[in-house]
């Protein structure tokens, strides 16, 4: 196995891992089988990758997976319509119907996302994650629910999905946020009945690194269809400042890594996260480019990047291999974290590290 050649651009280290994965899958295989925002998030970064550089290849991909997925009547063929993690993969719909027309796409958008509209939620209105984890709020449920919605609302101006995912994310905030470190947690369950669920607080126990990745990731893109003069835009935009200042503090300044829990990079048996470390820095360069960040905050996200860019290999074919990516998790304490299996290449992680690229390629120009 070959480590990494160090001279390649962002753009051409997001083309590598998108090519990584088509070699490995045929659009209509990638796991899991059904809508998921594992897929998602991995589509999500080829088609910004896509739009990038004008590569064909990589629509005709992410449209052959959507095509799979979304019947000749626009139906879904498999989705767990209780998750918002299997909301997240509509994203896709609105570029492939903005490039063909076809009602197939609106039709799908048209039966995702009005389902938010009867959501479970909790006792403050806040959306249970999944339907068997009831009145649990994740961190990664912004990124689910928000991006689709809000751009749904700008696309068939429906603007109350804008106020309602306005909601759930200062909600979120509000509740998650640790007044010392300036972290979120990655959960909250009102009722504290959760077994992972803080007594008094309702709080899950641990900073867990791609969780709070997943959260300013989600507002960035939200805020590209939220009017400018949406009540909420300026307290939104200044919790994702906060946080991502928050995040410099437990950057590892070796290796320019985000660790697994992320308050405790001095505990021997934690270890640096790829996917994490990548949704920091794409969001950290995203939020300089659209003006909220000083431009001396792109050192972060460069160290970051450099980082992660430093843990690659590539196989015997030139294939290149993402390693050090936390398999999905629910919400734990530190030795559960700690103990999660690591995988290679996997959608989510391969999905962060060329959202990551895309943006860093920006950030050269």
């Amino acid at each position: 196995m070959q480590t990494t050649s160090s001279t390649m651009t962002p753009i051409q280290w997001a083309l590598k891992a998108c090519e990584a994965i088509m070699d490995t899958f045929e659009p209509e295989h990638l796991p899991p089988d059904r809508f998921h925002y594992h897929q998602g998030v991995f589509l999500s970064g080829m088609e910004k990758c896509w739009r990038q550089t004008g590569e064909q290849k990589l629509y005709d991909y992410l449209k052959g997976w959507v095509d799979s997925q979304i019947l000749e009547d626009g139906s879904i063929k498999k989705f767990k319509s209780d998750e918002l993690d299997d909301i997240q993969p509509g994203v896709l719909l609105f570029t492939l119907y903005e490039q063909t027309g076809d009602e197939r796409y609106k039709k799908a958008l048209h039966t995702l996302v009005p389902l938010l509209k009867s959501w479970p939620t909790n006792a403050s209105g806040g959306f249970w994650h999944k339907g068997h984890y009831p009145n649990q709020m994740w961190l990664d449920g912004l990124y689910m629910a928000g991006p689709i919605a809000v751009q749904f609302a700008k696309t068939f101006g429906e603007n109350d999905y804008i106020d309602m995912m306005a909601y759930q994310a200062l909600l979120m905030e509000k509740h998650t946020k640790d007044p010392v470190t300036g972290l979120l947690y990655h959960g909250w369950d009102e009722t504290k009945e959760a077994k992972w669920a803080d007594p008094v607080t309702g709080l899950a126990p641990e900073f867990w690194g791609r969780a709070i990745g997943w959260y300013p990731v989600a507002l960035l893109e939200m805020f590209e269809y939220m009017p400018e003069d949406h009540p909420d835009k300026d307290k939104l935009v200044t919790i994702v400042q906060d946080l991502l200042i928050a995040l410099t503090n437990y950057q590892d300044p070796a290796t320019g890594l985000w660790y697994q829990v992320i308050d405790k990079g001095d505990h021997p048996d934690n270890w640096h996260e790829n996917s994490c470390t990548a949704l920091f820095a794409h969001a950290i360069a995203k939020a300089v480019r659209f003006g909220y960040l000083d431009p001396t905050y792109l050192q972060y996200a460069w160290k970051g990047y450099q980082g992660v860019i430093d843990t690659l290999q590539f196989d015997e074919n030139g294939k290149v291999i993402i390693g050090n990516i936390c398999i999905g998790t629910g919400i734990g304490d530190y030795d559960h974290y700690i103990a999660r299996p690591t995988s290679e290449n996997d959608l989510h992680g391969a999905g962060a590290f060329i959202l990551m690229c895309v943006e860093m390629n920006l950030a050269a120009k």
